[in-house]
């Protein structure tokens, strides 16, 4: 009898889908699936996830397709941040799935205008604990995946460290919690760094598999990109778009975050912004055109300009007021051109981070970018172009769900340090910013930057 390959699988729940890999020890990805689900915004400003599907059969399923065939030793889910939902004894959602940016996040103490998500968390928890009061348990994404699985709703110690103030760095707090309206034992358990939560449930696909406790999905894509270096920027193409540049030093700027790298002695300054694939996707259903369509030739000097700012904006403006804006559209204009323009949206809001990052001392030398929309060679052409950088593509476009397979050999016993992971980082292809378009392009992104100012100084006026 042939053994069957030996791999860890990695899951990420992403805002549009789950994405599973199951992964050799050399980084080979050996079986990769994809299962979609819906997004809801019933109402302005909310984002939604049904529980029951996207954080708990999805998953389910998505381990099933690329378990078949292979010995699992080890599962580990990464989700985005901040996410809540509220649970029954079972598991099962008692409300919607609060997501990132959700406007029940929003407190006096934490206003739209300040850099970061502190406070967003215990937000939900408040609105959940009035609307769900019956439930059993008040647990993130990976809680509920990871309960799925194992029958236990925990999460690991640096996801629960993205709920501060409600996580104190070694526990829950219990004051926080309880004028929050609940108590602390429904919430999830905290497992430190990469121990095991269980293992995976008999009956369900690769039983008996060691479950860790999960990971941040940005954290995940961060340890398996390669960018490591001062002036490395990672920029991660998902439903977000996330910048991260490379600092050798703790620095930090007003408007954006500044977070420490895995490598030792670096940190990363940049932040997350919704100019990403949700805005990329709805620009194409806009257009009536599938976004695999291969983009045509448009002249580099006659291309509109957009505002991507479909649901406010996060970093670097930290505002949930802003709406989507197309400026200089004329007559003459294709379908093309408005999709050029929309992936040079996303290239200038990558370019306004470094641009504001600069007085940190960073000094950009390339973009190594991964996420779904590294499929896209326009895309990956116009942040090239947009930036004037080149564009290192990541030969795994599922990073999050990478990173969660090397944490899953962590909790496994078969590596040492979840920073031994970037021996995976590979890069499929090099993009060269293209001449001919640097000074069009250029002069499209001042023209960006005093569209926003004017839609910003707009919106004051109105809330005044």
């Amino acid at each position: 009898m042939v053994a069957r390959p030996a791999v860890t699988v990695g899951i990420d729940i992403g805002t549009t889908s789950v994405k599973a890999l199951a992964v050799d020890e050399d980084g080979n990805v050996l079986a990769r699936t994809r299962v979609p689900h819906r997004l809801l915004s019933p109402v302005d400003g909310a984002f939604e996830h049904e529980v029951d599907q996207a954080w708990r059969r999805d998953v389910v399923v998505a381990l099933g397709q690329v378990a078949e065939g292979h010995e699992v030793l080890a599962v580990n889910v990464s989700a985005m941040v901040p996410s809540l939902g509220a649970v029954d004894a079972s598991g099962a959602s008692c409300s919607p799935g609060l997501l990132y940016g959700d406007r029940r996040g929003v407190t006096d103490a934490n206003r739209p205008d300040e850099a970061g998500d502190a406070g967003e968390l215990l937000a939900f928890l408040a609105w959940l604990t009035r609307h769900a009061p019956e439930a059993a348990g008040y647990w993130p994404a990976q809680g509920v995946a990871n309960h799925a699985l194992t029958g236990i709703g925990a999460i690991d110690s640096t996801a629960a460290m993205t709920a501060m103030p409600l996580f104190d760095l070694t526990d829950w707090d219990a004051d926080l919690a309880a004028a929050a309206g609940t108590t602390v034992d429904r919430l999830p358990v905290v497992v430190p760094g990469s121990d095991p939560v269980g293992t995976v449930l008999d009956g369900l696909p690769a039983a008996g598999a060691l479950v860790g406790g999960g990971t941040i999905d940005a954290l995940g894509e961060q340890v398996v990109a390669g960018a490591d270096e001062p002036g490395d920027v990672l920029v991660i193409c998902g439903a977000t778009l996330i910048t991260w540049g490379v600092l050798g030093d703790w620095a930090e700027v007003d408007g954006l975050w500044s977070v420490p790298h895995t490598a030792r002695g670096r940190s990363m300054i940049g932040g997350p912004s919704n100019a990403g694939g949700m805005f990329i996707d709805r620009v194409h259903r806009w257009l009536g055109v599938p976004p695999e369509r291969e983009l045509a030739d448009v002249s580099y000097e006659d291309v509109p300009v957009w505002l991507p700012y479909l649901r406010g904006e996060r970093s670097p403006l930290h505002r949930r007021d802003l709406g989507a804006e197309l400026r200089d559209l004329r007559l003459r204009h294709e379908c093309d051109h408005l999709r050029r323009a929309a992936y040079e949206a996303t290239g200038f809001v990558v370019r306004h981070h470094l641009d504001l990052a600069a007085p940190a001392g960073l000094s950009p030398r390339r973009l190594v970018v991964t996420g779904g929309g590294t499929r896209s060679s326009a895309w990956m052409q116009a942040l090239a172009d947009a930036t004037g950088l080149p564009v290192d593509v990541a030969a795994v476009p599922e990073g999050a769900a990478l990173g969660a397979a090397f944490g899953a050999r962590c909790t496994a016993g078969l590596e040492r340090r979840s920073t031994d992971a970037r021996r995976w980082a590979r890069t499929d292809r090099r993009v060269l910013p293209d001449d001919r378009w640097a000074g069009p392009t250029a002069r499209r992104y001042e023209r960006f930057r005093s569209a926003t100012a004017e839609a910003l100084a707009r919106e004051s006026d109105r809330s005044d």
